[in-house]
């Protein structure tokens, strides 16, 4: 075979997050990240893969406004993000950031 024959598909990470706990994780990770656009576009992968339809649904929201809403370039309401979350049995909370310099300073 050629290397011009070759087939090459786009890789869709939604496909790749078959289970509630991986999804889980996923968020988590993405989170722990603390970039608001790696957020947002896990958060949009996330709902993909639990379906967009079915989040819709549950979450009361028109299913073409949540398409526009986790879009990488758009900016989500936090209401919209709660939403999401509730709709796939999730939520955010909260957890102290503790650096190594931090960890020093609270010691004292």
């Amino acid at each position: 075979m050629k290397k011009s024959d070759a087939e090459v598909s786009d890789l869709d990470i939604a496909e790749l997050l078959d289970s509630e706990d991986v999804v889980k994780l996923f968020l988590e990770e993405a989170l722990a990240a603390n970039d608001p656009v790696l957020w947002q576009r896990a958060l949009g992968y996330a709902a993909r893969s639990a379906g967009m339809a079915k989040i819709a649904e549950k979450s009361g929201l028109n299913r073409e406004s949540l398409y526009k809403a986790l879009k990488e370039d758009a900016h989500p309401r936090f209401d919209t993000v709660m939403r999401v979350l509730n709709a796939m049995g999730l939520k955010l909370t909260i957890a102290p950031c503790v650096s190594e310099k931090q960890a020093k300073y609270s010691a004292k």
